[in-house]
């Protein structure tokens, strides 16, 4: 089980704080930051990437004062490849900015079909070895991806320990081989998300504006006409609950075996109340299968579905 410096467990859901410094000033951003830590999130997602570096500020600076009581994880990666220059440059940049010695876990942000995995793990060990990072994670991977990648890790001595993938009721494939894989080899899951780019929140369908509305590429990936209709259907079993839609949605994800603690976050404490509401949300049997029924299940990873 993954923890804290200090042996805590870290908690169910973990806060993802791609926002700060961008949507979310530092006002609400401290405000969000404070909002986790009353509801006993102690677990804390941001990259190099984010907002130009300003997110890794923030938190950093937030964190200070009770760093031992915190998980803290960051990526390297997204932009100038997985090569062992690029994540120590990089790696030493995020410290610098989260004012750290060392963070908890260092995700590598996506695959890179460019640099040998040897080279990047290698660069991973060397840091972990260094007492730099405790462990190592992997965002945006296929499942195949994953175990190539331990592979080479477990040759070095070290191993993977997170995933990142995307995972909501309207972005099931990681049912198919990411969480099986994960749960047959150790990994813990880390989804992202967990409220389909903001669509189970219902918002869309009072007309409101939001991510799938300005970016291309949101607008993209939860386009589809059944989406909507999941999302709607989510609401109004939501309602007859006494739930808010999104803190339906999160509680689902995280209900799944193979999941670790998925990312929440928002623009301000406002919008992340009815995620952080999720934590007090214990969904039955009966009522996990309701909600997963408002969604196709995808089909299993096989060449025989006709024998499945």
């Amino acid at each position: 089980m993954l923890s804290t410096q200090n042996a805590t467990p870290i908690s169910p859901l973990c806060f993802g704080c791609m926002q700060f410094g961008g949507t979310a000033d530092e006002a609400n951003s401290r405000a969000m930051y404070d909002a986790c830590r009353t509801a006993g999130i102690n677990f804390f997602d941001t990259a190099h990437l984010y907002t130009g570096g300003v997110s890794e500020e923030f938190l950093g600076a937030f964190a200070a004062s009770e760093r031992d009581d915190l998980y803290i994880a960051t990526k390297a990666g997204y932009t100038g490849g997985s090569t062992a220059s690029n994540i120590f440059t990089t790696f030493d940049i995020s410290r610098q900015r989260l004012g750290m010695d060392m963070v908890d876990a260092l995700y590598l942000h996506r695959w890179d079909d460019n640099t040998p995995l040897e080279e990047t793990f290698e660069a991973l060990a060397t840091l972990q070895a260094d007492g730099k990072i405790r462990h190592i994670g992997v965002s945006n991977f296929a499942a195949w991806q994953v175990m190539k990648a331990q592979a080479v890790a477990q040759k070095l001595g070290t191993k993977i320990d997170m995933f990142q993938p995307m995972y909501s009721l309207v972005k099931r494939q990681a049912e198919v081989e990411i969480l099986p894989m994960a749960q047959a080899e150790g990994i813990a899951i880390v989804p992202y998300s967990p409220l389909g780019g903001g669509l189970l929140t219902g918002k869309y369908s009072t007309g409101a504006q939001g991510r799938l509305s300005t970016d291309e590429r949101y607008a993209a990936r939860y386009g589809q006409e059944w989406m909507y209709q999941t999302a709607a259907d989510l609401a109004a079993l939501a309602e007859e609950m006494g739930h808010a839609p999104a803190s339906l949605a999160v509680a689902w994800a995280a209900r799944h075996s193979g999941v670790t603690a998925p990312i929440i976050s928002a623009r301000n404490a406002e919008q992340l109340a009815p995620s952080l509401a999720a934590l007090k949300i214990s969904l039955s049997d009966k009522d996990y299968a309701r909600i997963a029924a408002l969604s196709p299940t995808p089909a299993p990873a096989t060449d025989r579905l006709e024998e499945a």
